[in-house]
Parts: structure tokens; C-alpha cells; sequence
């Protein structure tokens, strides 16, 4: 009985533009390093599940699905937490998953990180929770591989307002209006108006009050990966409409570090 409503919760609620109709996402080349097969036996939240007979706990990374309180006290469960839980019992439950890597393999709780592909078909799951509008991109400096194709199946999604998509809670959040989301990850966008490197840190501001408007922040030491993918002076991004996904914080104004030139995303050439 069980099994027939989560089928028949799959059914009604996946939209009928990201059914079985499209094409499987396929494991991207850049991830070779395989670790130990094992087959799902519990799916914690939507983002991470258990395999046996191992017992591993794989944080699927790259990706950030609704949250659940997971015994968090105080902690206010995200919308549609619980139907992303759902979408990955009906993509992985029971079912025998090939574990590969594109950086980091551990994190600070001890979990996996690891991207995960069936063994039957080769179906990618982040890629699959991310063309169904289950998961956003969320990438680290140390966990970068992929990201390009899953920013992709993000998007597509979001175009078609699938899963999250279709709630007002996951909407991108205008540079103007980022200081009413401090503490939360948001994907943000605006035109930049000006950059300015001031010691240990670069700047990308997106308004003529610094100390108020949204900011990204870039430390130095990092600053060079940046002008691999922007030109080698931060000048250039000014007077384009960019994007950038993280958590935002309060320092002089709504702020989010970047880390790895994956975060940005430049929306006007």
C-alpha cells in the first residue's frame, strides 16, 4: 500500500514536462573516480540517504534541497521539504547506486560527498532532483565538478517552474531587496555598479551606498581563479547584470561570500 501512493504521489505531483518523457540525465565525464557501490536503505532528508550494507551516510553534493528539521530545535522546515524527500525515495529507494567523486569526498559531519548514479539505467540523481525542480546548485571551493551541467538543469526547470520553483520562498531575490533575507541562501541578481579591491578582500557592489546595498565579497587569495573566468580586472563585470548563490550575511549591508567563480553568473555579456 505504501509503495502504490508514493507512485501515485510521484504521478500528480511531477510535472508532465519533467516525467519519464525526458531524457535521463547522464553522469557528466567529469566525474571518474568511482567509490564502493551500495543500495539504498534509507533517504534521510532530499539531499542525503544511507547505503547499505555499509551503512554510509552520502551527502549528495552539489545540490541543496528543501530542509527539514531533522531534530533541529527551532529550526522552521523549508517549503516542499518533504515532497523532495519523497522524490528521491522514488529514485533511489532500494535501488543499487554507483558513488563517484569531483573533489572533497568527506565532509565536517563525516558524510560522503558524493554523486550518485543507478546502476541499472546510469541515471544521474542531483542531475534528475535538478530538472525536476527538487534541489538548487550549491557548490563549494573544494567540490566544483559538474556544476556548469547542473546549473543548466537547474535552469531549465526553473524556466518550466517545476518543484520549487513554483513557490514564492525559492525565488530569485533582487540585489534591492537581498537585506530582507540575511541568514538564509537565496540566489541573487542585479547590475553591478561598481569593484573596488581593498587589501585582504575583492568587491562587487550593487549600489552607491556600500555600507548598505548588496555586495559580494571575494578574498584576495582567491581573486586570481576569478579573472581566469572575467578578465583580469574585475572592472569588466561593471554596468552587467550578474547572478550569485549563497548564504547572505550581515556586514555592511546584505553580503555573500564567493569562494569559487561557479557562485557568479553573468546574466548580460
Amino acid at each position: 500500500m505504501g509503495y502504490l501512493l508514493l507512485i501515485l504521489f510521484l504521478i500528480f505531483t511531477v510535472p508532465a514536462s519533467a516525467r519519464p518523457a525526458d531524457p535521463l540525465p547522464q553522469l557528466p565525464t567529469a566525474l571518474k573516480q568511482q567509490g564502493k557501490a551500495g543500495t539504498v536503505e534509507r533517504v534521510v532528508d532530499g539531499d542525503t540517504l544511507v547505503l547499505a550494507p555499509s551503512g554510509r551516510e552520502i551527502r549528495l553534493v552539489g545540490i541543496q534541497a528543501p530542509k527539514l528539521p531533522l531534530g533541529r530545535i527551532g529550526f522552521k522546515i523549508w517549503p516542499l521539504a518533504h515532497e523532495a524527500r519523497q522524490a528521491l525515495i522514488g529514485l533511489t529507494m532500494g535501488k543499487k547506486l554507483n558513488v563517484y567523486f569531483g573533489g572533497a569526498r568527506r565532509d565536517r559531519h563525516g558524510r560522503v560527498l558524493g554523486h550518485l548514479a543507478r546502476v541499472r539505467d546510469g541515471l544521474w540523481i542531483q542531475g534528475a532532483l535538478l530538472r525536476h525542480g527538487w534541489a538548487r546548485v550549491y557548490s563549494f571551493a573544494d567540490n566544483q565538478a559538474a556544476v556548469r551541467e547542473m546549473l543548466a538543469l537547474e535552469r531549465a526547470a526553473r524556466q518550466e517552474k517545476l518543484g520549487i520553483w513554483g513557490k514564492r520562498f525559492y525565488q530569485i531575490v533582487p540585489a534591492s531587496k537581498a537585506g530582507r533575507f540575511i541568514g538564509s541562501f537565496q540566489l541573487v541578481e542585479g547590475q553591478v555598479t561598481k569593484t573596488a579591491v581593498i587589501r585582504r578582500w575583492a568587491y562587487i557592489n550593487f549600489g552607491a551606498n556600500w555600507r548598505k546595498d548588496f555586495t559580494i565579497s571575494i578574498p584576495r587569495k582567491r581573486l586570481r581563479r576569478f579573472r581566469k573566468r572575467f578578465g583580469r580586472n574585475l572592472r569588466q563585470l561593471e554596468g552587467k547584470h550578474i547572478r550569485v548563490r549563497g548564504w547572505l550575511r550581515a556586514f555592511n549591508g546584505p553580503m555573500i561570500k564567493a569562494t569559487h567563480m561557479e557562485q557568479i553568473e553573468v546574466i548580460t555579456p
